[in-house]
């Protein structure tokens, strides 16, 4: 397991970002949430909102940490904390910039 194997961005290409987490195919919601508690706790770095209960069946199927305001030592920080679960599958950061 690498979560390291992804470009990161420099904390001055601002604008809209996210690290998207995916799981193992056995992760339970339970675990899931767990997660999601343990890492929001890192500065500048903000779990967006749950899905409600009952709108899809993949609801919890990836988490997104918004990391508009994250240092790069935020966003390792944010890594190293995801890195301690083992049903944490990968971690992926988006760009708004990289949608244009």
């Amino acid at each position: 397991r690498d979560l390291h194997s992804f470009p990161t961005r420099r904390s001055s290409d601002l604008g809209q970002r996210q690290a998207i987490v995916s799981f193992t195919a056995n992760a339970t919601k339970a675990q899931k949430l767990t997660v999601r508690s343990a890492c929001a706790s890192v500065p500048n770095v903000t779990p967006q909102a749950l899905p409600s209960a009952g709108s899809t069946p993949y609801a919890l199927q990836q988490l997104t940490f918004k990391i508009d305001h994250a240092s790069d030592a935020n966003v390792a920080q944010l890594e190293k904390c995801l890195a301690r679960f083992p049903v944490v599958a990968g971690v992926t950061l988006q760009d708004s910039s990289d949608d244009s």
